[in-house]
This record gives structure tokens, C-alpha cells and sequence, in this order.
């Protein structure tokens, strides 16, 4: 069996920011936006398991807001990455207006949750 070491953990992070280097700056703002989204649904559960969860329903909306906001800028990515081939006849434009429309209708669900 073979041993990893830190060497092998190294070569693997640097491997992993020479790649991610090559990125077009677009992609990196949306992948901010995730980590940020992502980070904010984070704060909000150990929030609610420091203080308590007695409105259930904002606790609820605020992790489903920021984890469906997550999910459509993924797919966003997705769309705008000239690499994919799969979207190749999607212009950015029509994908950022998707998103848009798209969190505007999520969180008009969410709102309505809320009561």
C-alpha cells in the first residue's frame, strides 16, 4: 500500500491553481459569488443552532435563498463557459437574462413563504 505524502498534496494544489489560473476572470467573479452564497447559507445554520430557530420560516427562506441562488450560478457557469460545448449556441447574454429571471422568481417564492 502506498504512503501519500505532503509532496503529493502540494503538487496536487498546485496542479489545481496552474489550472485554475488559465480561467477567464468572468468565471472566477461567478465562482465567488458561489463560495459567497454558499458562506452566507453556512453562517445562517450555525446561526440558527447557536440562537435557535423560532421562526422556522425565515430560518428555512434565508438557507433556501442562498443555496438556490448557489444552484442557479452554477448553472450560469455552466452556460457562459466557452469551454462547453454543450451551449455553444447560447449567447451570455440570454444566459445572465435566464439567471436573472430565474432568481427573480425564486425569490418571489421565497417571499411568499415567508407569509
Amino acid at each position: 500500500m502506498v504512503k501519500s505524502t505532503s509532496k503529493d498534496a502540494q503538487d496536487l494544489f498546485r496542479s489545481l491553481h496552474s489550472a485554475y489560473s488559465a480561467t477567464p476572470t468572468n468565471l472566477k467573479i461567478i465562482d465567488m459569488y458561489v463560495v459567497f452564497a454558499v458562506f452566507t447559507a453556512l453562517i445562517q445554520v450555525a446561526y440558527m443552532a447557536l440562537v435557535g430557530s423560532f421562526p422556522f420560516n425565515s430560518f428555512l427562506s434565508g438557507v433556501l435563498s442562498c443555496v438556490g441562488t448557489a444552484v442557479l450560478a452554477v448553472c450560469l457557469r455552466i452556460q457562459v463557459n466557452k469551454e462547453n460545448k454543450e451551449f455553444k449556441d447560447l449567447a451570455p447574454e440570454r444566459a445572465f437574462a435566464d439567471f436573472v429571471l430565474c432568481n427573480l422568481v425564486l425569490h418571489l417564492v421565497i417571499i411568499n413563504f415567508l407569509g
